[in-house]
């Protein structure tokens, strides 16, 4: 779920580019295969999920939660979920940010459901899932660093005080303790099973609002792709096949600059990638987050048995 001008932030795009890690429409560049000791392959979640080391400033004391959740690392299936926005914790040294309990409770705080989703997604595929656990408003992992709306000041209709003239010390580190151990524990995920020959398709969940400024969404769900819509495009028959209103790349259209995830860590390896929107009072209770999951799984399942992207999920980009 995005809630800023897309205007203003497509003005800045070109800048932005490098920092998403996307490749020129033509044909990428070669990536060297991840150099990876055995013991690193060995090492355990806990590890995985934990960077550890800070430098100067510090966000999170140790007794906080790390900002990564991973469950399924030898799950047998080719799918790794990712969440970027599955939580709403904030450090303490952050307090409330200015806001309400209410207001953090809120759609502009975090996905609502969809970390509930992915997780029984990931259970329901025998897939790998990795989740983010602090709020949006801390920082946005679905947002390249540098993006007008990274860290933001106003959400939707709402201000977020203590984001209000940030000084760039503070926001590098809560990138830094926030955003680069998350990434890092899916880039690590990755690389080992690329090390293993395994072969990987990255789904990344998200849900959205139901109205937004006023304007009510008719979607049930969305399906979004930015370059590379060999998955999207097999996921949206098979979700059409029932009575659901379906977004093609609705209610937003993936970009380098709103959805980091896929680009970076799909579209820069050339792994099949999708990206899931479903509205959020669809999923809002455990009845509708497992019937999503179970949905979802199905779909999935059925996009890519029989097609060649198993193969193409296998390859490291040439």
């Amino acid at each position: 779920m995005r809630v800023f001008d897309r205007s203003a932030a497509n003005n800045s795009e070109q800048n932005l580019v490098v920092l998403a890690g996307c490749h020129s429409r033509g044909r990428p560049g070669r990536r060297r295969p991840p150099q990876i000791a055995f013991h690193d392959l060995r090492r355990d979640e806990t590890n995985l999920e934990r960077r550890v080391g800070h430098d100067g400033d510090v966000l999170l004391s140790p007794d906080e939660p790390s900002p990564v959740g991973l469950e399924g690392r030898g799950g047998r299936s080719p799918f790794v979920i990712v969440c970027d926005h599955a939580g709403r914790l904030l450090p303490r040294s952050l307090g409330t940010l200015g806001l309400t309990e209410d207001e953090l409770g809120r759609h502009i705080a975090w996905d609502i459901g969809a970390g509930a989703v992915a997780r029984r997604l990931a259970g329901a595929l025998d897939g790998c899932v990795v989740w983010q656990r602090y709020s949006r408003l801390v920082i946005d992992c679905n947002r390249p660093i540098g993006a007008i709306d990274s860290i933001v000041t106003r959400s939707e209709r709402t201000v977020i005080p203590a984001n209000l003239s940030l000084p760039p010390r503070e926001a590098t580190v809560r990138a830094k303790e926030i955003f680069e151990p998350y990434h890092d524990a899916i880039r690590r995920t990755l690389d080992f099973r690329e090390a293993l020959g395994r072969p990987t398709i990255l789904v990344a969940m998200h849900t959205f609002t139901p109205t937004y400024l006023d304007t009510p969404r008719p979607w049930h769900v969305g399906v979004l792709y930015n370059r590379d819509a060999r998955l999207a495009e097999r996921v949206l028959p098979l979700l059409r096949e029932g009575e659901l209103v379906v977004g093609d790349n609705k209610p937003y259209a993936a970009t380098v600059l709103t959805d980091f995830s896929i680009v970076h860590h799909g579209e820069r390896r050339a792994l099949p990638h999708v990206e899931l929107e479903v509205r959020q009072d669809l999923v809002a209770d455990e009845e509708g987050q497992s019937a999503w999951a179970d949905r979802l799984a199905g779909v999935l399942t059925a996009a890519v048995r029989g097609s060649p992207m198993l193969a193409l999920a296998k390859s490291p980009v040439r």
